[in-house]
C-alpha cells in the first residue's frame, strides 16, 4: 500500500491568479495540468471533477477548490 501524502503551500496573489488562468485554459481545452506543490509535481487530468466547497465558523470564512480524480482512469 503506497503512502498518503498530503502537501499544502500559500502562494501570492500573483502567483494564484497565473495557477488558476492555467488550470482553467486547461479545463476548457480538456488537457493535462500540471503543477508543482510544494515541491510535489501533481498531474491532473482533464477527466478530474472539480468542487468548491464554502465553510463558515464563527467569524472566519473560507472557500476550497478541489480536484479529485482516480489515478487510473477506468
Amino acid at each position: 500500500m503506497k503512502a498518503q501524502v498530503d502537501v499544502e503551500k500559500s502562494y501570492s496573489t500573483k502567483a494564484t491568479v497565473e495557477k488558476l488562468k492555467r488550470l482553467a485554459a486547461a479545463l476548457e481545452n480538456e488537457e493535462t495540468f500540471e503543477i508543482q506543490i510544494a515541491g510535489e509535481r501533481v498531474y491532473v487530468p482533464p477527466y478530474a471533477t472539480v468542487e468548491i466547497e464554502y465553510e463558515r465558523a464563527g467569524d472566519e470564512e473560507g472557500i476550497e477548490i478541489e480536484l479529485k480524480w482516480k489515478r487510473s482512469k477506468g
